[in-house]
Formats: structure tokens, sequence, C-alpha cells
């Protein structure tokens, strides 16, 4: 410490030392967070469509699917992949009104849109599976049936999962409480979900 005395000042005055330089943080702890679990879940989806890639293509020609399955709804999961990408980019518009504009209501109507969207696509996934478990694809009927359903079984659980996040986000937005980071970890996992499909789809349905 260096002391400055002076006649007019009969006290010390000690010189306080520059404060260390703040490091800002890149990313969030919730952005890291969630940037983790997006690459544990892109190896075990990777997993998945290997082995999917596999077996399709040791089958013999003409056994996949196998003769006698019900045929894949593939006109109607286009227009709802249609939904499910509309979906996405209600979120993002969510973001572009909350971080550029500063406005969480007009963030909060986006997010409630994209979770509707989103449930949607879920909902119209659930009625082709019922109906194709009517026509006699299981699980237990065939590989082919077990690969479809796990694949897209565990795309609509992660779809579920992120619309609810969705949804917590819509409501913090509503109440004045949304940080950005959060939103922001809460629309990447979104995107996975979102950009995901079409892959599934191209690999799966045709």
């Amino acid at each position: 410490m260096t002391t400055i005395s002076s006649p007019m000042m009969p006290t010390n005055v000690r010189a306080v030392p520059p404060a260390p330089p703040v490091r800002r943080q890149l990313v969030s702890s919730a952005m890291l967070g969630m940037l983790i679990f997006i690459a544990v879940e892109l190896m075990f989806f990777s997993g998945l469509i290997s082995a999917f890639t596999i077996v399709k293509s040791s089958a013999a020609p003409g056994a996949w699917p196998p003769p006698g399955q019900p045929r894949l709804p593939v006109e109607l999961t286009a227009v709802n992949s249609l939904v499910l990408v509309a979906s996405g980019a209600l979120a993002w518009l969510a973001w572009r009104a909350f971080t550029r504009r500063a406005s969480a209501p007009q963030a909060a109507r986006s997010l409630l849109g994209a979770a509707a969207l989103g449930a949607a696509f879920v909902v119209v996934q659930g009625v082709e599976w019922t109906r194709l478990v009517g026509e006699g694809l299981t699980m237990r009927a065939s590989t082919y049936g077990s690969f479809f359903y796990m694949i897209v079984g565990a795309h609509a659980l992660h779809a579920l999962a992120a619309i609810a996040a969705l949804l917590w986000c819509w409501r913090q937005a509503s109440v004045g409480r949304l940080r950005a980071p959060q939103l922001g970890a809460v629309l990447t996992l979104w995107t996975f979900v979102v950009g995901l499909w079409p892959v599934l789809y191209v690999l799966v349905y045709l």
C-alpha cells in the first residue's frame, strides 16, 4: 500500500489497488449443461441409426420392410414434419423477440405457439402408431417394428421433454422471470429435436 501525505490533510490516505478484471463467462452454465446433454444424446441416436442401417443393408432383397407389414404413413408424416419445423421457427422467433426487442409478452406467445405445434406433432405420431399397432406392426412382430418404435419413440420422448421445457419458458416469460441463458438452453434442445427429425424421417420412412 502507498501512503499519501499532505500538509492540508492531517490524516493518511491509502491508495486502493485496482480491482482485478472481471472475466466474462463465454457460455452460461445452463447452455454448457445442455450442450453436454445433447452430445450424449447424439451418441445415443448415432448408435440406434448405425444399428438400423446395418440391419437394413444386410437384409435380403425385398425383405425390408418384411412382407405383410403395414405401410408407414409417409405422406402424413411428411406433412407432420412441416408442423414440427414450423414449431422450431416459432421458437426462434421467441428468441428474437426476447433478446432484440426485449418483448417478453411477444416471446411468451411465440413459445406457446411452438409448444402447441410440437404437441400436435406428437399427437399425430401417436395416432399413427395406434393405427400401425392395430394393423400388426408391433415391436415383437419383427426387427423392423422394433427399430421403428425404438427410434421414433425415443425421438417422441425427447420431444415431450422439450415441449415441457418450452412451456416452462412460456410461464416464466409470462410472469417476467425468464432469463436469456435459460431460454437459449431450452431453444438449443428444441432445435436438436427439430433438426434430428428430418434425418430420422428419411432413414426410417423412405
